[in-house]
């Protein structure tokens, strides 16, 4: 007897799958929601277009996820469809499917819990750098009891479903017409999903972050991340005429002890003239993993975290009003180390191949004369870190540099922070001893999850929260300090304490002003004098006004500006996600998104009200000009250490360096 396609054992089989991924997009996206609580602002009209967008996203990634087993199922020959061995591997399919789906929701929830993201860029990195991650979430979660949940509840289901399957296949099958003709049904939908979904919509338009969040489909995010990794700036975002963005820019980093290179269109190359010698100081910037302003007293935490950073705030210059460039260590290093605001996609040091050859902070120390090297707490390779520092100009020292006998803890994403401290002193020990002058850039990694660190050492247990990390990362610096004040290099040494970004990010808008806000105090007692700097600041700003305390002459390409000379102007703060670019005034924010959107939130700091902004409104026009400008200088190789040695000799107050070195030197 002849059987309908659409009653056939093979369409059934897909029906049950497909029946079970959607029912697992349904309940995580409900349990995320439930997460969500109030910060989602949910209306009647919010939830039917989270959803209705939500079930467009999972049908279509179904479509494109299922389109080989689908192949496979209907095209198979119908003497191989009723062979034992092949219900056998039918019924495995299922039970790996049921496992994979589980494993997926549980993962997204994980994730969810820590970013109140779905799957992007960080979840590809998670893949990419999996022995940290894999470390770090087994000593987070009890992982193992989970996967075997998991595979329980995936043998049960299969064991109850396989009797159907046997039922199933055993029926009369559908004669190969329809079956070609449902085959090539799946190819088309599957066509149509991966030509007309795309991981930008309904992203560009705005509106609450995590209604959008919630609406997306986790493993469809995940593999456009995978896809999209760098982001063509010129095809996505709005533009200008170049002429314009040269114009702007240059008003932009213009200082009146500073002047142009060169005419040519975009190129920033200036020569930037001291005020007087060069200070003879050793640096070491210690960049401090998510660390958010708001932990510290100074800032109104009550929790008591921060004793040490506390105590320093009065002997410090301290910048009140950082803001962080992003949202990932790599973004905060690429600010602080190359001046350029967030491009969208990948940041620069993860470029890998073209993450090579940029005017650097180390190569402007290296050519001062110092020695420049990038200390790490964990593994270098991870987020490309070895290549871009080693590619740029430093020297680098990371967890493999060091024998685990001469570690005090680890665990997985590296040493403890006193580790790495001690580190860098013997360091500083053998450069000073041989009479070499230092800049040590510091990456720290203790205040990550799991939150663990040696015992002992504050009066929270390891590994009870990120409080307990907080206040671990602050005792570390203490006795950091407490060592550096008896070592003959310390009255010649600049401390700069400084955050990567902060411990998160996710808002009701895309770009949340207030949660980019880190702190950064400026510690030398014998040559810089204590105070509060107001101005507002972006974390671009760090290198230039870093040189600028040292007064130091050079050759920039640095889009950021001494924030500590009388004429900077703190009306702008760069801010980005990898696709979001925004510029905050202090007032308004402006929000480039993909397809060429353009947004406003006014009053960004407090109340929330997104409009749509005008490409003529000049806040909107200098936030182009950055970004269309440092994509622009990226692309054409402007920001190259090759580019700065071609600008000819230095300034002449810093060829006296050495000298003035060498007559301070203790």
């Amino acid at each position: 007897m002849p059987v309908s396609a659409l009653q056939s054992a093979r369409l059934r089989y897909l029906y049950l799958i497909s029946l079970c991924w959607l029912s697992l997009f349904w309940l995580t996206r409900l349990a995320l929601l439930l997460r969500s609580g109030a910060d989602a602002e949910l209306s009647l009209s919010a939830v039917w277009h989270l959803w209705w967008v939500g079930a467009l996203y999972d049908f279509g990634f179904l479509a494109m996820a299922l389109w080989p087993l689908a192949s496979w199922v209907l095209l198979c020959p119908a003497a191989l469809w009723r062979r034992r061995w092949h219900v056998a591997v039918l019924k495995w399919v299922l039970a790996t499917s049921l496992a994979l789906m589980l494993f997926v929701a549980f993962a997204e929830w994980l994730f969810w819990d820590e970013f109140s993201v779905r799957f992007n860029f960080i979840a590809v990195d998670y893949l990419v750098y999996s022995r940290e991650v894999v470390d770090n979430i087994l000593e987070s979660y009890p992982v193992y009891p989970l996967l075997a949940l998991i595979a329980v509840v995936a043998m049960v289901a299969t064991q109850w479903w396989g009797g159907r399957l046997d039922r199933w296949t055993r029926r009369v099958d559908a004669g190969w017409r329809p079956r070609m003709t449902l085959w090539a049904g799946c190819s088309l939908l599957a066509l149509l999903a991966g030509f007309g979904l795309d991981q930008q919509w309904p992203r560009g338009q705005g509106g609450n972050s995590y209604q959008i969040e919630l609406a997306a489909n986790g493993p469809y995010q995940f593999f456009a991340a995978f896809r999209n990794n760098e982001l063509d700036y010129n095809s996505l975002y709005a533009t200008l005429p170049l002429e314009d963005v040269d114009r702007l820019l240059r008003e932009e980093v213009a200082e009146s002890n500073s002047h142009f290179v060169t005419d040519e269109l975009l190129d920033l190359r200036r020569r930037v003239q001291a005020s007087g010698p060069p200070k003879p100081l050793n640096v070491m910037l210690v960049t401090l993993e998510s660390f958010s302003a708001r932990y510290l007293g100074r800032f109104g935490n009550t929790d008591g975290l921060t004793p040490n950073l506390d105590a320093l705030w009065d002997q410090s210059l301290v910048f009140t009003h950082l803001y962080a460039t992003g949202t990932r260590t790599d973004r905060g290093l690429e600010a602080l180390t190359l001046s350029v605001p967030p491009t969208p996609g990948r940041s620069i040091v993860k470029r890998i191949g073209r993450e090579t050859g940029f005017a650097s902070l180390g190569e402007q120390f290296n050519r001062f004369g110092y020695d420049s090297a990038f200390l790490y707490g964990g593994r270098g390779y991870f987020d490309n870190m070895n290549a871009f520092f080693s590619g740029n100009g430093y020297q680098i020292v990371d967890q493999s540099s060091v024998p685990d006998s001469a570690l005090s803890f680890t665990n997985a994403w590296g040493m403890a922070d006193e580790d790495l401290y001690r580190l860098a002193e013997e360091r500083a020990d053998r450069l000073y001893a041989a009479g070499q002058p230092f800049f040590m850039q510091l990456m720290t990694t203790s205040n990550h999850r799991p939150y663990t660190y040696p015992d002992g050492r504050i009066d929270i247990p390891s590994g009870s929260n990120r409080n307990g990390a907080v206040k671990y990362t602050d005792y570390a610096i203490g006795e950091f300090l407490e060592r550096a004040r008896e070592k003959p290099w310390f009255h010649d040494t600049l401390f700069v304490f400084v955050a990567d970004h902060t411990a998160g990010s996710a808002g009701k808008q895309d770009l949340p002003v207030a949660q980019y806000h880190i702190p950064m105090l400026v510690y030398a007692p014998a040559w810089v004098a204590p105070r509060e700097e107001a101005r507002l600041m972006s974390q671009i700003d760090v290198a230039p006004t870093l040189l600028g305390v040292l007064d130091r002459s050079y050759v920039s390409t640095f889009f950021g500006r001494d924030m500590l000379r009388p004429d900077a102007e703190g009306r702008r703060v760069l801010i980005g996600n990898y696709q979001h670019l925004g510029l905050f005034d202090g007032d308004r924010l402006m929000i480039l998104s993909p397809r060429h959107s353009l947004r406003e939130h006014r009053d960004a700091l407090g109340l929330v009200r997104e409009q749509p902004a005008s490409l003529e409104d000049e806040l909107m026009r200098r936030n182009i000009a950055f970004y269309q400008g440092a994509s622009y200088a990226y692309r054409h190789r402007l920001l190259s250490w090759s580019g700065v040695l071609a600008a000819g000799p230095l300034p002449a107050s810093t060829d006296a360096g050495s000298t003035y070195w060498g007559a301070h030197h203790r």
